[in-house]
């Protein structure tokens, strides 16, 4: 058990659904700026593990903790948290409504409710989600929002919301346009069309399958973990690739070896209001990108991100990115780029808070 040395003084906690050492994204890119002014722990879901009875306090640096509770629901983390950090904080971060059982514990100056997914909406969500936002939403004092479409749909419960769509740290994806070397598990010998990010039920393995069969002089790769769905799930063609989870320092030497970048998202509820972080990314390497018709992507992007529908102009699609002129595609890229930036993002986001304290 761990004692009372552990105890830490935070100016805020941030409650979140996904582990810090996941996917990179959203919550990453933002906290992880929010700390270099303030004191974060961060908590994650319940991780039950039988090796140890040992809650796990991970230092990221001086500014940021990230606890895995070796509990079995978040309802009882509760009772691990005075080992941790004091009641009274100034700010309550929350990423999903599922940890509002922890209200109890803390005592928040601030709650802030930055809603990167419609969660309700994903594989195996909680029927009870739906009414721990609503609760979240009636105690929130700000609510950021990852995307128009959610935006759309949040403003609707709460007169404090701010749409910021997920922004991109331009300079390390743009990396992929220097001499970096191409890792060596990449496929070779043909044009590559890949994605990075999660493989779940938000990705539309029919159309990938159909696609890779329709061109088969083309290797598909796919870089990231599997989530929620099963091997048998996959695509399966000898032109497709699945290289598993690399690390986000590794992104973009993979996304060089890419000559087109892809999101092949299926159009369903999980997807319904997604603004997707890898298309700046995509957009900062330099790449061609190719995605299914996406509320976001479309009314943002659709100007220089090829949308698709089915295999067919899916492969038509790869077929004029391959032979397009990349000087006209990189203006288009810069224009949107430059107007965009997760710096901008988390001050125009501390700005707010600090506004809502003092009002």
């Amino acid at each position: 058990m761990a004692d009372d040395t552990k105890r830490e003084s935070y100016d805020m906690v941030v409650f979140c659904h996904l582990r810090w050492g996941f996917v990179y994204q959203r919550p990453q890119h933002i906290i992880s700026r929010i700390a270099k002014d303030k004191k974060v722990l961060l908590i994650e879901e319940p991780w039950l593990r039988d090796d140890t009875r040992e809650s796990r306090l991970e230092i990221i640096d001086a500014n940021l903790h990230i606890l895995q509770p070796n509990v079995m629901r978040i309802e009882d983390i509760g009772g691990i948290l005075a080992q941790y950090c004091d009641k009274n904080i100034a700010t309550g971060w929350f990423y999903s409504a599922s940890f509002i059982p922890l209200l109890e514990y803390f005592s928040f100056n601030t709650v802030i409710y930055d809603c990167m997914d419609e969660l309700s909406m994903f594989k195996g969500a909680p029927e009870s989600l739906i009414e721990q936002e609503k609760y979240l939403m009636s105690l929130a004092d700000v609510v950021f929002t990852g995307g128009k479409s959610l935006y759309e749909s949040k403003a609707q419960f709460h007169d404090n919301v701010y749409c910021f769509p997920s922004s991109v740290d331009r300079v390390h994806f743009a990396k992929a346009l220097n001499g970096i070397a191409v890792p060596s598990d990449m496929p070779s010998g043909k044009p590559v069309v890949g994605y990075f990010g999660v493989i779940d039920e938000r990705i539309n393995m029919e159309l990938v399958n159909e696609v890779a069969l329709l061109r088969p002089e083309i290797n598909f790769v796919m870089i990231g973990p599997l989530a929620k769905i099963g091997e048998h799930e996959l695509a399966k063609q000898p032109n497709i690739y699945y290289a598993g989870m690399k690390d986000y320092r590794d992104l973009p030497a993979y996304l060089k070896g890419f000559d087109i970048a892809m999101m092949p998202f299926a159009l369903n509820d999980a997807t319904r209001y997604i603004s997707p972080t890898k298309t700046l990314e995509y957009m900062a390497a330099g790449k061609p990108v190719i995605s299914t018709p996406i509320i976001d992507v479309v009314r943002d992007y659709s100007g220089c991100v090829s949308i698709v529908e089915t295999a067919y102009q899916f492969a038509t699609a790869i077929d004029a990115a391959l032979q397009a002129d990349p000087l006209a595609r990189l203006a288009q890229y810069n224009a949107i780029l430059e107007k965009t930036s997760w710096d901008a993002t988390v001050q125009k986001m501390q700005a707010i808070m600090t506004n809502t304290v003092t009002a």
